[in-house]
């Protein structure tokens, strides 16, 4: 099983972001995904949600409105977009899978900077 994040990096606050998560090793399309973030001195926050089918999605209030979650089923992949970024964004982003017997995947993490 692996869940690999990419397309962290260096943003300026306001500008935008799409960071991806690729699975394999597993049933990705039976699996909901999430998005989690770690903040410097902070604990684990939960950002964005998806259901297997990509019909349902929830976010955090801090990225509500901001933020979109999707995935591509045929390609394994879920994806975060992320709008007018502020510096409270800067975290470690986390992806995450969520299986139908309570399996529970962990990606390695894409680091975040927003900094002008």
């Amino acid at each position: 099983v692996q869940l690999v994040e990419s397309g962290g990096g260096l943003v300026q606050p306001g500008r935008s972001l799409r960071i991806s998560c690729a699975a394999s090793g597993f049933s990705f399309d039976a699996f909901g995904m999430r998005w989690y973030r770690r903040a410097p001195g902070k604990g684990r926050e939960f950002v964005a949600a998806i259901t297997s089918v990509g019909d349902i999605t929830h976010y955090a209030d801090s990225m509500k409105g901001r933020s979109t979650i999707s995935r591509d089923n045929a390609k394994n992949t879920v994806y975060l977009q992320m709008n007018s970024l502020k510096p409270e964004d800067t975290a470690v982003y986390y992806c995450n899978a969520q299986g139908p017997f309570g399996e529970d995947y962990w990606g390695q993490g894409t680091q975040v900077t927003v900094s002008s």
